[in-house]
């Protein structure tokens, strides 16, 4: 296939628009089928690769990515498709485009195993990829989103409510209402909501989000809620993250939901986070950082040597 044809400031050191500040990172565009994907990338080392949610992108690990780097990890962290300032050949989302994106990008970027973490949207493809490829994940962290075998109740329901405007959402509407409370326990700066929202300057994010939501996120919440990952089995060991004051994942709904792990998974634990919800990276990027650390360490030191 013909390399297509994008905007020539997306390639180089020429970011339109620019690229909001962060130090230490390297950024690149790698091509991967029907897209370029902008990856930023810090330190050296065993490769972690942290999948964003939405409406973010590349810049949500920001204060995570180097504490990682610091520690030994290579960080590779892409704008997932749809996001950021990686570019689509054509428009459109099927369930599992952003897992393919994925898996092109390791093969792209020569990495045959990678620790995982993601967040919110990001956890579609981190989760599909567990399942579908274990071999190619160490070990995983999933940020304010439960297990795929999760049990339904009443208490999860607000968790969705947000769904209705993004299925019906039209540009130029703005994603700042997102980035607010609830979702949020400490309200962001208006620097850090302009480092985040940037990315709508490029027409395809704002247009995007409907197909983002109907072509992806929709499809996938109907095979969470028909139980169809509650026969798989989750091999990779996986850590599950939230804030305290993220309503709809509370501790004890999400150790409800979570109560038949056993049956479902190989190894799991919860952990929870205090002042935080659910843009836990934002609240409490030190405590997310911290947990992360200690899970692949730990799951390190249990793999067989060699």
């Amino acid at each position: 296939m013909d390399t297509p044809a994008f905007p020539r400031e997306l390639i180089g050191e020429s970011w339109s628009p620019p690229l909001p500040e962060a130090p230490g990172f390297e950024h690149l565009m790698i091509s991967i089928p029907g897209a370029r994907c902008h990856v930023a990338v810090i330190g050296d080392g065993n490769p972690v690769v942290l999948l964003h949610g939405f409406p973010e992108h590349w810049w949500q690990w920001r204060l995570i990515a180097p504490q990682l780097a610091a520690r030994g990890y290579r960080v590779i962290c892409p704008d997932l498709r749809g996001s950021g300032w990686t570019a689509a050949e054509a428009p459109g989302m099927r369930r599992e485009t952003q897992l393919k994106d994925v898996v092109a990008l390791l093969d792209a970027l020569d990495v045959a195993r990678a620790h995982v973490m993601s967040h919110d949207m990001g956890a579609i493809s981190a989760m599909q990829l567990a399942y579908s490829r274990p071999e190619r994940v160490r070990a995983m962290v999933q940020l304010a989103v439960p297990p795929g075998f999760l049990e339904f109740t009443p208490g999860v329901a607000p968790a969705f409510r947000h769904m209705p405007a993004l299925l019906m959402h039209r540009p130029p509407r703005s994603m700042r209402y997102l980035l607010d409370r609830p979702y949020v326990v400490h309200a962001l700066p208006e620097t850090v909501l302009k480092g985040y929202l940037v990315a709508e300057e490029r027409p395809e994010v704002l247009s995007n989000v409907r197909a983002l939501y109907r072509g992806m996120v929709i499809p996938e919440a109907l095979r969470l809620m028909r139980g169809d990952y509650k026969r798989m089995r989750l091999q990779v060991p996986t850590l599950f993250v939230f804030g305290r004051q993220d309503c709809p994942f509370s501790e004890k709904n999400v150790r409800r939901i979570s109560r038949n792990h056993e049956r479902c998974a190989e190894q799991i634990e919860l952990a929870f986070v205090d002042d935080a919800a659910h843009f836990i990276t934002d609240d409490a990027p030190d405590a997310v950082a911290a947990l992360a650390l200690d899970w692949f360490a730990r799951i390190e030191s249990s793999m067989p040597r060699g």
